[in-house]
């Protein structure tokens, strides 16, 4: 039997049927490139609230934004009722409007309408360059077609209006509303509005002596359409008609030029929403243009300035450098904000901060401020004078060199270099050993948004401790200025965590030593208005007179700013008070003041402290205070300066046993320094009592020190370099004595050299080679010292 084959005919009917169909959808479907349009675009950055901060022109020489999102409804409304009144209506073609187009075009002989629809329209200008022909009209309604299927009709409509030609070198709404009225399209009136929405029509009657009258007919007669359709009233139908044409394209804002550099290497043909505000740029932008005016007169040309947000490290204006038009040579175009310099004393408060934080200091820890020489290194202070020993937050407050060097030198230089480079100091290009105890006075460079965003990062731990009792990871980090979309790219917060460098106790301490710091002249008697806010704030200058800083800190805000030249020539005078400070406080007043920080009572514990020496209390510190420190504080070292000291029944001299029963002793505790930090100590200090001699009777039973030598220190090794005219040079010795007016012998190498009373100093012209160094007082107190000579 032959099978039956029933149906088999009307299935390949259909394949054969369905075949062609699906081709051809096929070919439908995939005719729409993927992407549309590859024109270049320039590179946009705009502010927090979307106001155009900058842009730069497209590869191609078009000032063509990248494609907007949304449209202003005057214009939505104005080029609907233009182009396409039945755009929400039609498919992607308009049968009526190409019926009428054909019969105008045959009544004419030749072509005068189009009749396209917006999405259309679309379609002919992303195959830029096809001429006007019927075959391409229908290709152009085909994926018209195809495009309603895929966009939505706001999508379509924004395609539009980001590509159309606006006349020139301007593409899309946005570029030709900053370029012909300085303003977003959002801000324009009606009169502006319709000359744009007819002007892609006819693109070149924008330019000035080319039929603008035309132009002017085009757009009142598209005024006129609005009022009738109810969309305006008559009376700013007629006043819209009065408005005139721009004259020519305008130039586009340039508030952020530096930033605007950096967005471009970045981010290239971008739209970018930053977090800068722009009236805050534009008012830094004044500020640093005033104070260029002075500073030019002493050849001073470059100047930023970096505004945060401590609370999120947002940047609120970014001034990459003072601008010279014309004047190249002062390099205006380097964007110094992120460019290394030497930083000065701004690293102080960091090292403070950090030392508090380990117990390692309390802010009344007395630190020597005496001449001091490390190997190869002998720091001085900025005023070349000593105070023998300071309290360390009156070292910070007033930024001496040699207790900071000190205290670096105790808590360890590469302990301190890999702690920057935690909190985000990016520029420290040399191992630790390169730059040595150097690190702490500018012997390394440092950028002002790197530093900025510590002093930032400090501020917001302890903000944030203070709100919510807990740290975050997400604390500490860098400064950010882009947005992404409506969405900030801002630093994840990250989780709880109790692993900072430092707490908010250590913070705040040190915040309340930086308040101290004196303020420029401007500000002098700051603390009577009520007005001004507190401020924890630095400067630094470094060696040479080449960068002037300035960085302060309150809740709110956080200011850096440097001072000086590109090229890195140092002036007389360019000092952080005197060039970079003026410029902080003229920023903060421009700002509104608030509250200052609250003191983390929950991580500051109360302990007794020696009044004299700020150490915690030994067994004979006679006076105490109570102060507030960080958990380990509680744990810093007691008090090595007051000792118990026996004198006789009046006073005068110091005895012992050898020649004074017990019972006739009187005994008391004293204040005793070493001899150095003495000699200078009590010159600034007049309340220091010197400790009595002993008493002619009496042996010397006591280990304190009666002599110490300050320069140069024990196994120094020295170079001593030659003089102008060849010959040698010398060094002077010198010592200090508690009782300066005893007579000292000196003997090097078992050579007597003389004797000196007062000023305890003696110059020697030594050749290469060891030495020992003899010092024997009147009363018969020796010292012996050891260094060497290692070139001539």
């Amino acid at each position: 039997m032959i099978p039956c084959r029933i149906g088999q005919p009307k299935i390949r009917h259909w394949l054969l049927a369905l075949g062609p169909f699906l081709i051809f959808s096929g070919l439908f479907w995939f005719s729409l490139p993927r992407v549309l349009f590859d024109d270049p675009y320039s590179t946009v950055l705009l502010d927090r609230k979307g106001e155009l901060l900058g842009a730069r022109i497209a590869d191609d020489g078009q000032w063509r934004f990248p494609p907007v999102d949304s449209l202003a409804d005057k214009y939505k409304k104005a080029v609907i009722l233009y182009e396409d009144r039945f755009f929400y209506y039609h498919p992607g073609i308009n049968p009526f409007s190409l019926f009428r187009a054909l019969w105008q075009n045959l009544k004419a002989g030749e072509i005068v309408s189009g009749g396209s629809t917006l999405s259309m329209q679309v379609i002919r200008l992303a195959r830029k360059g096809k001429r006007r022909t019927l075959f391409e009209k229908v290709i152009e309604i085909i994926l018209a077609s195809r495009l309603e299927w895929t966009e939505s009709k706001e999508e379509i409509l924004c395609l539009y209006a980001s590509h159309a030609p606006f006349g020139g070198n301007v593409v899309g709404i946005d570029a030709a509303s900053w370029r012909y009225y300085g303003r977003p399209p959002e801000q324009l009136s009606w009169a502006e509005t319709a000359t744009l929405a007819v002007l892609p029509n006819a693109p070149s009657l924008i330019h000035p002596g080319k039929n603008r009258l035309l132009l002017i007919e085009k757009r009142n007669r598209l005024l006129d359409k609005l009022e009738k359709d109810g969309l305006i009233d008559s009376l700013d139908c007629e006043l819209a008609k009065l408005e005139g044409l721009p004259d020519k394209p305008l130039p586009l804002p340039a508030f952020a030029p530096h930033l605007m550099d950096r967005v471009y290497v970045q981010n290239r043909g971008s739209r970018v929403r930053s977090s800068l505000d722009v009236m805050l740029q534009q008012r830094v932008n004044l500020i640093l243009e005033e104070h260029q005016k002075q500073l030019k007169h002493n050849n001073i040309h470059n100047a930023c300035c970096l505004v945060l947000d401590t609370r999120t490290g947002e940047v609120l204006a970014y001034v990459g450098n003072t601008r010279h038009p014309g004047r190249p040579e002062f390099g205006g175009d380097v964007n110094i904000i992120h460019a290394p310099r030497s930083t000065g004393s701004i690293l102080k408060p960091v090292l403070y901060c950090l030392m508090l934080e380990e117990g390692e200091i309390l802010p009344g820890t007395l630190i020597p401020d005496i001449p001091t020489q490390y190997t190869g290194y002998s720091p001085k202070n900025f005023s070349m004078t000593y105070d023998g020993a300071v309290p360390a937050r009156r070292a910070l407050a007033r930024s001496l060199n040699i207790p900071a060097v000190r205290m670096l030198q105790s808590h360890g230089s590469e302990r301190f270099y890999y702690q920057l480079e935690e909190l985000g100091i990016h520029t420290l290009r040399f191992p630790a050993s390169h730059y040595g105890l150097s690190l702490i006075l500018g012997g390394a460079e440092g950028s002002l948004w790197d530093i900025t965003g510590v002093y930032a990062s400090m501020g917001r731990v302890l903000a944030r401790y203070n709100q919510t009792g807990l740290y975050h990871t997400g604390d500490i980090h860098p400064p950010y200025y882009a947005f992404s979309g409506r969405q900030q790219t801002r630093p994840d917060e990250g989780s709880a965590d109790n692993s900072h460098p430092f707490s908010a106790a250590s913070v705040w301490l040190t915040f309340q030593s930086l308040i101290e710091v004196n303020r420029p002249y401007s500000q002098a008697g700051w603390r009577s208005f009520s007005s001004a806010g507190k401020i924890a704030w630095k400067t630094g200058t470094s060696f040479g007179f080449r960068d002037g800083w300035a960085i302060g800190t309150s809740p709110d805000y956080t200011i850096g700013v440097w001072v000086g030249n590109a090229d890195g020539e140092g002036r007389p005078g360019l000092t952080g008070i005197a060039v970079a400070a003026p410029v902080l406080f003229d920023v903060f007043s421009t700002l509104p003041s608030s509250s200052w920080f609250l003191a983390p009572l929950n991580e500051l514990y109360p302990v007794a402290v020696c009044h004299k020496s700020g150490h915690l209390p030994g067994p004979f510190c006679p006076s105490l205070d109570t102060i507030y420190v960080p958990a380990r504080g509680r744990a810093s070292e007691p008090c090595p300066y007051h000792r118990k000291i026996h004198l006789s029944p009046d006073g005068r001299y110091r005895v012992n046993s050898d020649c004074l029963p017990i019972s006739g002793m009187r005994h008391e505790s004293w204040f005793v320094l070493p001899p150095a930090q003495e000699w200078y100590y009590r010159a600034k200090n007049p309340d220091y009592r010197i400790l009595p001699r002993i008493h002619p009777s009496c042996k010397p039973q006591d280990e304190i020190e009666f002599m110490e030598m300050i320069y140069p220190r024990h196994s120094a090794r020295i170079y001593v370099p030659r003089e102008m005219d060849g010959s040698k040079g010398e060094i002077i010795l010198e010592a200090a004595h508690r009782h300066p007016s005893s007579l000292i012998y000196w003997h090097l190498n078992k050579t007597f050299m003389g004797t000196t009373r007062h000023i305890h100093q003696m110059g020697i012209a030594p050749i290469k080679g060891s030495y020992r160094l003899t010092l024997v007082d009147e009363n018969g107190y020796s010292l012996v010292h050891r260094f060497e000579i290692i070139d001539l």
